[in-house]
């Protein structure tokens, strides 16, 4: 039976059985009490092609031990491919590889490629995270909720504003890391390269000189157009910059680019402003400058002109900055269907993200209305 143990002297006589006396391997095998098979496998190796059998055994032994090495090779490389710089990591980083591949590859030949113990994989997983983990963990939701919150434009520094005025205390770069390795970044723009020099007006200087840092509200403005495009033409927008604040105090949409385009973002200016004392307004040598109505309407409400040099979008360079900033995160990640469209998301950007929340470096990260509201709490308190 199969279950049953024979000596090896027992074996060779069974196998004379049938190649010396000429009994069948059935015949045997019932008299003897065992499996054809196994009397099939004494055959091999005590009978006269026993030699035989036992080197194509032993060929198909090294056969198998090979493949078996090649198959070993062959995840070894595979694993270490993968794995990259995992080796130069720390302990955890290789655990989170191992646990990451598991389903793919034996934890033990992971851990022996990665040279850590299998004993201290297990523990890993067993362990909670430390405590700078879950702050890590934590910290990453609020980035990428503030994030989220700025339109996906803002930076690391912006963020950390963020983060430190919502209550949580952490480095700028612990924001930096999270974010790189969250895969987080700034929406960034290009330069054009500009050209210097240009003519100065002959009726209108340029009175700015590009002193754009000013003590107070409402000391200089400076104003510009720009052009969106829409599947249903261009739309034309003119904005008045207040360079205390850099808060955009009054702008116009129209599809037309005319001197009433501009004459109403300035008037929009004087009607939120209501200032004092005389104010600058800084523009270009554009024809809706340089029209009459224009130099009537400064007049006529206590303002003082100031032009650029001709070509010269560096005297502007505040005007032209905001433009940069609306269409870097906002205008070129769109497509509008119709001016509608476009004049809403603008509004949107300038009224209730850039005004009044949007950081602003030159302000110490904080918006252009906050920057103002402590300006005027400074005042009462003097």
């Amino acid at each position: 039976m199969s279950g049953k143990r024979y000596p090896e002297e027992f074996k060779i006589e069974a196998v004379r059985q049938v190649t010396d006396r000429g009994y069948s391997v059935a015949d045997v095998a019932g008299r003897l009490d065992v499996t054809t098979h196994s009397l099939y496998a004494w055959l091999k190796k005590y009978g006269p092609d026993a030699n035989k059998h036992r080197t194509k055994a032993e060929e198909q032994a090294e056969i198998n031990r090979l493949k078996k090495e090649l198959k070993r090779v062959t995840e070894e490389r595979d694993i270490l491919k993968k794995a990259g710089g995992v080796l130069r990591k720390s302990p955890r980083v290789r655990y989170a590889f191992i646990k990451a591949n598991s389903l793919l590859w034996p934890v033990r030949r992971l851990c022996l490629l990665l040279d850590v113990h299998p004993s201290g994989y297990y523990q890993w997983l067993k362990a909670p995270q430390s405590k700078r983990q879950q702050k890590d963990q934590r910290l990453t939701g609020l980035i990428k909720q503030f994030w989220l919150e700025s339109g996906a434009v803002y930076g690391y520094r912006k963020i950390h504003s963020d983060i430190r005025e919502y209550g949580e205390r952490c480095g700028i770069n612990r924001v930096h890391r999270l974010m790189r390795l969250s895969g987080i970044k700034a929406q960034v723009g290009y330069r054009r390269p500009r050209q210097p020099g240009g003519e100065a007006h002959v009726v209108t200087p340029n009175k700015l000189q590009r002193q754009f840092n000013v003590t107070q509200p409402n000391t200089a403005w400076v104003t510009d157009i720009t052009h969106i495009r829409t599947h249903e033409g261009w739309l034309y927008l003119a904005v008045v910059v207040d360079l205390y604040s850099r808060k955009v105090v009054g702008w116009s949409m129209q599809s037309r680019i005319t001197k009433e385009l501009v004459l109403d973002a300035l008037l929009m200016a004087v009607w939120r402003r209501n200032p004092s004392t005389t104010v600058m307004v800084h523009s270009d040598q554009g024809s809706q400058y340089t029209s009459h109505d224009w130099s009537a309407f400064l007049k006529t409400h206590g303002l003082e002109g100031s032009m650029s040099r001709r070509g010269n979008c560096h005297d502007n360079a505040v005007a032209e900055s905001f433009f940069q900033l609306l269409k870097r995160e906002r205008i070129r990640r769109k497509v509008y269907t119709n001016r509608d469209e476009a004049r809403q998301d603008v509004f949107d950007y300038i009224e209730m993200f850039y005004n009044t929340k949007r950081r602003h470096g030159f302000n110490n990260q904080l918006s252009p209305v906050e920057f103002e509201n402590r300006f005027s709490k400074r005042l009462i308190s003097v």
